[in-house]
């Protein structure tokens, strides 16, 4: 069971980066304007005024939860990034020398990506003739 929710979470780990920073930046606006800006939040007709009443004293929560939130969907999104950077600038070469040097390095990190990496990689290795 947990194997298919980590694989699942791997191929689709962009989007899912993406969609947490999302959600980040909206609870870090509503808890800035709740604790900074909260004479926007005042009137009725207002389009922020649910970020007062309803909400009301739990947007400093929101506002910490929001920063962990978002530092966690920057992190996943750059660490997805290098990753992806690494494998496609090693692949890109056309010598088998390097491809043996770095293998170990590159099977390690196609773990850490979606399936489609690790096709490449076995594309790869098949075409140098590699075991």
């Amino acid at each position: 069971m947990s194997g298919r929710i980590i694989g699942f979470l791997r191929e689709y780990v962009l989007g899912l980066s993406i969609l947490t920073i999302i959600l980040g930046a909206i609870f870090c606006f509503m808890g800035v304007v709740y604790l900074f800006f909260i004479n926007f939040a005042e009137p009725v007709n207002s389009p922020l005024h649910f970020i007062k009443d309803p909400i009301g004293i739990w947007n400093d929560y929101i506002l910490i939860a929001g920063l962990i939130i978002l530092g966690v969907g920057v992190y996943y999104l750059y660490s997805y990034i290098t990753k992806r950077k690494y494998v496609l600038d090693e692949l890109k070469t056309d010598k088998r020398s390097e491809i043996l040097k770095k293998r170990s390095k590159l099977e390690s990190t196609v773990k850490k990506l979606p399936s489609k990496y690790q096709k490449m990689l076995t594309e790869k290795e098949e075409e140098f003739n590699i075991r």
